[in-house]
């Protein structure tokens, strides 16, 4: 037996080694997904194109757009010097948001009465709209609280607050979207190398009419199978270390829970993408058909519905439960556990539990069906 798995994992290396095509794919395509998706698929939003109508035109005014302007959140634009040009610039999209700031912001201040600036942004783009809304929000409360601090200061005055609220963010404390991003990332580039890379290999056998061969051989199909995955695995156990360095190098995301564990978790979800591979191996009869079969039941499940982009807590009922035939989702979770938290199985047990489940199934049906093929 380990013998004949041993000629199909030779015959299958030798086959990789001569198809440079699908050596670049597995090698390179990796890490150009990585750096186009690493920088592209970017929730942050930095350098906001500011205008500011400055109505009050007093040193309070100035020192607030200037704290606003030094950042690395706002650029100002311009200066608008009517109402009439605050709806040319947004039309135009020449700037993202105008603070307006109303005459009396000094003299309410100074006489302590309640000062309000107003902030107009364009809200075509929610997402971007809500990040603005919150940067100002942040800012002014940065700006009263330091007015608040020097008025203390000169009048010699000690302040009181009845609760003092500070957020402390655990695990990302900038905030960056990309350490959130990269480890789905990860999953997604690992799921579409494995399934390509497994179903070319096994229907170009059925292009060549070289299956047929195998069939009349002693070879089993179980035999086949691992035969066929076990060089898939090394391969990406190995595109898995690359794009690991990539996100180093690149990103700096490190490894902040065991490299053991990580190393067998991957493996377990190697083997359940590479389990979806050789399913549809067994139904499509050409290398076309199974690129673009292989390309649709791995990408799409894997951007859409495992938590890469979208969080699942916010998708309908049905569509959570359907976010379950996707292995990335669970592989998601365990990644960013390990990568980003640092905790151990504890936290991500009921994951690997799926993979393991899932990986075992599928590789039952496909086996069944490889059986019946061969026999017809």
């Amino acid at each position: 037996m380990f013998n004949r798995i041993y000629a199909i994992a030779k015959k299958e290396v030798r086959q990789l080694s001569r198809d440079i095509r699908m050596l670049l794919l597995l090698f390179i395509f990796p890490l150009v997904l990585l750096v186009i998706f690493g920088y592209a698929v970017n929730f942050d939003v930095k350098h906001v194109q500011l205008a500011v109508y400055d109505r009050d035109k007093s040193s309070l005014s100035r020192d607030f757009v200037n704290m606003l302007a030094s950042s690395e959140y706002f650029d100002l634009i311009t200066h608008i010097e009517n109402d009439s040009e605050i709806k040319e610039l947004l039309d135009n999209q020449k700037v993202q948001c105008v603070l307006v700031i109303p005459e009396d912001l000094s003299q309410k201040f100074y006489s302590k009465q309640e000062a309000k600036v107003q902030v107009l942004i364009d809200g075509v783009n929610a997402n971007s709209a809500t990040i603005i809304r919150n940067y100002f929000n942040l800012a002014t409360m940065n700006f009263s609280s330091k007015l608040s601090s020097d008025y203390l200061a000169v009048t010699g005055k000690a302040s009181y607050l009845p609760i003092d609220f500070r957020p402390i963010f655990w695990f990302n404390p900038e905030l960056k979207s990309t350490i959130f991003l990269i480890p789905g990332l990860i999953a997604m580039i690992l799921i579409i190398t494995g399934v390509v890379s497994i179903t070319l290999s096994i229907v170009k056998e059925k292009e060549l009419g070289t299956i047929e061969q195998i069939n009349v051989s002693p070879l089993s199909a179980l035999e086949l199978i691992i035969g066929k995955t076990a060089p898939n695995i090394v391969i990406s156990f190995i595109v898995a270390v690359i794009i690991l360095a990539g996100g180093y190098f690149l990103f700096d995301i490190t490894i902040k829970g065991s490299i053991i564990l990580l190393a067998v978790t991957t493996l377990l979800y190697i083997i359940a993408s590479l389990s979806m591979g050789i399913l549809v191996s067994t139904i499509a009869e050409s290398q076309q058909v199974a690129f673009q079969a292989a390309s649709l039941i791995s990408m799409l499940p894997s951007m859409l519905l495992s938590g890469f982009i979208f969080p699942i807590e916010s998708m309908p009922v049905v569509i959570q439960v359907l976010t379950n035939i996707t292995p990335a989702k669970f592989f998601m979770v365990i990644l960013r556990d390990i990568l980003i938290k640092g905790v151990g199985l504890e936290a991500f047990y009921m994951q690997v539990i799926y993979l393991l489940i899932f990986s075992l199934v599928l590789l039952a049906i496909a086996t069944v069906r490889y059986k019946k093929s061969a026999n017809a």
